[in-house]
């Protein structure tokens, strides 16, 4: 079955406030300018670790960009939902899932304001996610209320960020959803395991500075 593209616009998924708009329109922007620099690429090793141990049930890709690891999971038996605030690089998306022959839920939102299914997702996975802090600490309740009782929560981080250099590409860190800060969310209803600096098979990165992971793996009780 092909994937079909919903918009925030048809899933009522998105508030229109000035923040989300902004938001969107920067990542169209980079996704606009670097169109010839990123690459297809291939689905995460540590995703494709940590599901295959799973049964394939539903599954929420946060900060999908060009749908790598969405598609890969609907070829698996995923019931599968991929989220990104660029409807540029859900364009794109969507045709590779077109290709592939699979069925994904391709959905323009930020994750705050996403309406989340009864019960959640059985697997939640987010591959460094541009998720911002707020006064109400939204995308992080909404993180953590996306996976579902049992269900398993991956977040892969850069290692090694060099701030001077992000900001030079205005991106500040401290603007930004950390791995610490992830791994301080997680209390005692989750069963978690930690590793830091875990090397790229090949680096990520328009300019491959990017060789080291940081992930959290948590199942919830």
């Amino acid at each position: 079955m092909f994937a079909r593209c919903r918009t925030a616009a048809h899933a009522g998924a998105m508030t229109h406030s000035p923040d989300a708009a902004a938001l969107a329109e920067e990542w169209d922007e980079r996704y606009t300018s670097l169109a010839d620099r990123i690459p297809d690429g291939t689905p995460s090793a540590v995703l494709i670790e940590t599901a295959e141990k799973l049964t394939p049930g539903a599954a929420l890709d946060i900060g999908c960009g060009v749908g790598s690891d969405a598609i890969w999971l609907a070829a698996q038996g995923w019931k599968s939902t991929a989220l990104d605030v660029s409807r540029v690089a859900l364009d794109r998306a969507t045709e590779r899932g077109r290709r592939a022959g699979v069925d994904v839920n391709w959905v323009c939102s930020r994750l705050e304001d996403l309406p989340l299914p009864p019960g959640g997702f059985d697997l939640v996975t987010a591959h460094y996610p541009a998720l911002l802090h707020s006064p109400g600490a939204d995308a992080e309740r909404t993180l953590l209320a996306a996976v579902a009782p049992g269900g398993t929560l991956l977040v892969v981080h850069h290692a090694d960020i060099d701030v001077d250099l992000a900001k030079a590409h205005g991106f500040d860190p401290a603007d930004y959803l950390s791995h610490d800060d992830v791994i301080e969310l997680l209390g005692e209803e989750w069963e978690v395991s930690v590793e830091k600096r875990r090397p790229r098979d090949v680096p990520a990165g328009i300019d491959g500075q990017h060789t080291h992971d940081d992930i959290v793996l948590a199942r919830r009780r």
